[in-house]
């Protein structure tokens, strides 16, 4: 971002909020997966010193927020913020920054690199226009710490389990510990017994892979599931799943940017995706996203063709 102008011009651009008391202003900082190095974090508490009240407030979406700060100071401290590498948050019809937990990297249940593909995201949609706000969530398993099913795009690492006879002491207890109650034993204790896992109702959370010493129940398929839709506030809406245990990660990103894609459509101004969705009808507004999603994938393999048969050499051999 590049600092110039008055404080009055400044207070208008994206990450700065007006405050309730009349002449201060509050800085909204960028975070991506609530990530700052050391230098930023002390460049953060020097400006907060420096240019407010020596405070700082950490957001529901893990990033930071500099309060009290007097518009004739906003240039100073946004540029001392900038030489730092602190970068400002969004704010307004626009997608926000993108909050994930630690995944695979550090997490003994993260299913997949969530500080990646949490970057891809921000590299990718960060602060572009929405009818209304615009909120993403990447977590790395069913334990949904950054809580995906409240934000219009939620992405959860899953797991596929199936099960082997061979392996299994039929003891029964990934039965019990199942959370959803998708596993169900057929069959007598005379050996001849199935356990079976009901895909509509797995949440794909891999608690029988933990569980199971002998190592019956083990992973079949990974990737991520998508919701859709998600919404807190006023008139909050839990996300709906628009699909399971996605393998492939440019099928995520195709149906991530139809699903916005969509959205735009259909929104009115200042109407959340999820309240599009119910006011359009959810199967209307899944089986297209679905649809532009094969379409924008049918293009992709079609350009991506061409372009090898450009890059094509043909050699021919000398006499």
């Amino acid at each position: 971002m590049t600092i110039n102008g008055s404080g009055t011009a400044i207070a208008g651009k994206g990450g700065v909020m007006l405050q309730k008391q009349p002449g201060l202003h509050v800085l909204r900082l960028k975070a991506v997966a609530g990530d700052l190095n050391v230098k930023q974090l002390k460049r953060i508490a020097r400006v907060a010193k420096r240019y407010a009240k020596g405070e700082v407030h950490l957001s529901t979406r893990q990033g930071i927020e500099i309060p009290h700060i007097h518009r004739d100071n906003l240039e100073a401290a946004l540029k001392e913020l900038q030489e730092a590498g602190v970068a400002m948050g969004a704010t307004g019809t626009r997608i926000r920054v993108i909050v994930a937990c630690p995944g695979e990297q550090i997490c003994k249940w993260g299913v997949f690199d969530t500080k990646r593909i949490a970057g891809q995201l921000d590299a990718t949609y960060f602060n572009r226009e929405t009818p209304s706000k615009f909120k993403m969530a990447v977590t790395g398993c069913a334990n949904n710490c950054t809580k995906a099913n409240e934000n219009d795009i939620g992405i959860r690492g899953a797991i596929e389990p199936s099960w082997n006879l061979k392996n299994c002491s039929d003891c029964g207890v990934c039965v019990r510990k199942c959370p959803s109650a998708s596993i169900s034993r057929t069959g007598k204790g005379d050996g001849r017994f199935h356990y079976d896992v009901d895909r509509h109702t797995c949440i794909n959370c891999s608690a029988c892979v933990l569980v199971c010493s002998g190592k019956a129940w083990v992973v079949s398929r990974k990737g991520y599931n998508l919701s859709i839709g998600g919404t807190m506030g006023k008139a909050p809406r839990f996300a709906t799943l628009l699909k399971k245990v996605i393998e492939s990660e440019k099928e995520l990103f195709l149906l991530i940017e139809s699903a916005i894609a969509v959205y735009r459509k259909y929104a009115a101004p200042r109407e959340r995706f999820g309240h599009m969705i119910d006011r359009e009808g959810l199967e209307k507004i899944t089986a297209e996203i679905v649809e532009v999603a094969e379409s924008g994938n049918k293009r992709q393999k079609k350009k991506d063709a061409k372009n090898r048969k450009k890059t094509t050499v043909t050699v021919t051999e000398c006499a």
